[in-house]
């Protein structure tokens, strides 16, 4: 009888391992439509010469990005995934480029004779609002900011996180790049190396309501030991880096 038991208590835990195992998803080839999008001759030569760094198609596939979808990229920088979504979601699309103030940076984006379809959503981070629902809600090596003082301390991530949940479609995908910290150190790096580690970056965004779907493997770096500072010239450009994608329930 005890052997039973210790046999089905091994295989009842076995289940409950694998039902939490981080799931690495399949990555499809790159779509037709992903292609077209990436050969839009409005995008400038600089963005075109990175996206094969950048797994520009194959992040494209993995968020689902479709025609007229409505997507909001996330203090997008120069914003290169900014362009990339827009020629992908096509002019019946909406891209909007979220910031935390207005800058010259922020309204560039919109000045582009190449993309109408962007605009800006700007104000505080846990209280973005775009003004209709998302598909998708994309954060580009800025997740482990939210948590630096300027963008919120330790509220800024789930701040933001509540107010992306609210923004999403039902069905919508949050689509989290980021720079890997070691396994196991939580929030230490975000503000010294800017890294952070996945696990609590999963933490925080099923915290939120979300339902965690899996990885995907294309911006790995195995040969990245995660401590450097990403800036670090001995590593810019090729960090490890994951990319987590979370749903909002349907």
């Amino acid at each position: 009888m005890t052997l039973v038991r210790n046999a089905a208590l091994a295989a009842a835990f076995a289940a409950l391992a694998a039902a939490s195992a981080p799931a690495v998803l399949a990555q499809g080839a790159p779509t037709a439509a992903a292609a077209a999008a990436l050969a839009n001759p409005g995008r400038p030569a600089e963005d075109r010469a990175a996206d094969a760094r950048r797994k520009a198609a194959e992040i494209l596939a993995f968020a689902e990005v479709r025609p007229g979808g409505k997507v909001a990229d996330v203090y997008p920088g120069g914003g290169y995934f900014t362009r990339v979504f827009a020629a992908a979601v096509g002019p019946q699309g909406k891209v909007y480029g979220v910031f935390n103030s207005v800058s010259d940076q922020a309204t560039a984006l919109t000045r582009d004779p190449a993309f109408r379809n962007i605009a800006l959503v700007t104000g505080p981070w846990a209280e973005m609002k775009p003004p209709e629902p998302l598909d998708l809600i994309f954060v580009s090596q800025f997740y482990h900011d939210l948590y630096n003082p300027k963008y919120g301390g330790p509220a800024g991530a789930p701040g933001f996180n509540k107010a992306a949940f609210a923004a999403l479609k039902p069905g919508g995908v949050y689509l989290i790049v980021d720079h890997a910290a070691p396994a196991g150190t939580g929030l230490r790096d975000h503000a010294t190396t800017h890294r952070i580690d996945e696990e609590a970056v999963k933490r925080d965004i099923v915290a939120a309501g979300f339902v965690y779907e899996g990885s995907s493997p294309v911006l790995r770096n195995p040969d990245d030991a995660r401590t450097a500072n990403v800036f670090d010239p001995s590593i810019r450009g090729r960090t490890d880096q994951f990319v987590l994608k979370f749903r909002k329930p349907a």
